[in-house]
């Protein structure tokens, strides 16, 4: 999608259309989620501080967001992809793969069969999606990004290697800042340096990565598009828009964190063995976003869990283990070591392990926090996540928006 959240408040408020818009970033820590092309023709771009952005367009409407809207934006678009083909894997809220592999006497040829989409997106929602269209993921994700704004871009397997050889190195999935400085200074600066580089020389620069990048910069992706895809781990985090150092709050972000982490758990039909915490300290020791002291704290459980109090207490009781003696400028709660509801449970010698929420799995009555949990689950379902809140004291507020498409979370 072109400039998503940008470009459904442009459609839904008349006054800003032809203006220039960011979305996010209205705090002072705060990080812009989506900018509109009036406003990125300025140089304002996703994920760049609100401070940046303000000095780069001064005239620019900063809109808060409403991600709500936004996930019911994102559902209606992902229906009109899933009339197309069942294999559509989702990126985020505003990007997706789709394989039209054997559609073709249905569809059309894919070009025909993406124009038809992209008419339909802009008749049903008002919006504007840009495809890119390729034999392999990685090509047609490049494509796509060239083809905005409102573009369709088809590269042709015998078109790959003159595709890629000019494009800047950034261009590869797994290429970050640190990695493009050290390629540029080694003098690899476009795919066609890292397609022709010698392996030996390239596994010195990059290490064991180097392999994979050397072979995604010849076009070479055997990934196919998965429409279901395991979770490894379900997690909660906020940038705080002032650094935090106040305990009760901290210890209330961490519970709310912990709440969301198991409601998701939950919808997903899932239980966590380990519980994570992520505490960014405020002291800047480098540039960039990276340039902070991250602390991460872990507990494996004795069973696994889905219930709100065991993830809350574990989460306390890490951050307590952690020491802090500093404020804190991001916090997060985490659950991995995950466990379908249908996997066989771990067996306890003594008694009922906390973590298990007896109906589900061996007792014949559940547990309190069980109960409760689903009680809440299901005043979230009718009136919206957030209609009933811990009365443990308020939550420091957001910095920003987040475009993650996050399993177990209500439409």
């Amino acid at each position: 999608m072109d400039a998503f959240y940008a470009s459904v408040e442009q459609r839904d408020r008349p006054e800003l259309r032809g203006r220039p818009v960011v979305v996010g970033g209205t705090s002072r820590r705060g990080v812009v989620s989506s900018a509109s092309y009036e406003a990125r023709r300025f140089g304002v771009r996703s994920a760049m501080p609100s401070h940046e952005a303000r000095r780069l367009c001064p005239d620019a409407v900063f809109v808060p967001g409403d991600m709500r809207r936004y996930q019911r934006e994102s559902k209606r678009i992902f229906t009109l992809f899933e009339r197309m083909t069942p294999l559509v894997e989702g990126l985020s809220l505003d990007e997706a793969f789709l394989d039209l592999t054997g559609t073709e006497r249905l569809l059309g040829p894919a070009r025909t069969a993406c124009e038809r989409l992209r008419a339909e997106v802009r008749r049903e929602t008002g919006l504007v999606v840009s495809v890119g269209i390729a034999p392999t993921k990685l090509v047609a994700k490049i494509a796509s990004d060239l083809a905005k704004p409102d573009g369709l871009l088809e590269v042709a397997p015998a078109e790959i290697e003159a595709f890629l050889a000019p494009l800047p190195v950034w261009r590869l999935w797994g290429v970050g800042p640190v990695a493009e400085a050290k390629l540029v200074a080694a003098g690899f600066c476009t795919l066609g340096d890292l397609a022709r580089a010698e392996p030996a020389r390239l596994q010195r620069l990059l290490g064991p990565h180097a392999e994979v990048l050397a072979r995604l910069a010849r076009g070479e992706d055997a990934r196919s598009v998965e429409p279901v895809r395991e979770a490894v781990s379900i997690s909660e985090e906020n940038t705080f828009e002032d650094d935090v150092s106040d305990r009760e709050r901290l210890r209330a972000t961490l519970l709310a964190h912990a709440d969301a982490v198991a409601r998701r758990l939950r919808a997903s039909g899932l239980r966590a063995r380990t519980v994570v915490i992520k505490l960014k300290l405020a002291r800047r020791v480098g540039p960039g976003q990276r340039g902070f002291p991250l602390l991460t704290r872990r507990e494996t459980l004795d069973a696994a869990t889905d219930e709100s109090a065991v993830l809350g207490r574990t989460a306390l009781a890490l951050l307590d283990v952690a020491g802090l003696t500093e404020p804190v400028r991001l916090v997060g709660v985490g659950a991995t070591g995950l466990l379908r509801d249908d996997d066989p449970a771990q067996l306890v010698l003594f008694g009922a392990a906390e973590g298990s929420d007896g109906a589900r799995h061996g007792d014949a009555t559940p547990r309190s926090g069980a109960r409760l949990d689903r009680a809440l689950d299901e005043i979230a379902a009718r009136f919206g996540v957030g209609a009933v809140q811990r009365g443990s004291g308020s939550v420091a507020p957001r910095a920003g928006l987040t475009l993650q498409r996050k399993r177990g979370e209500p439409d």
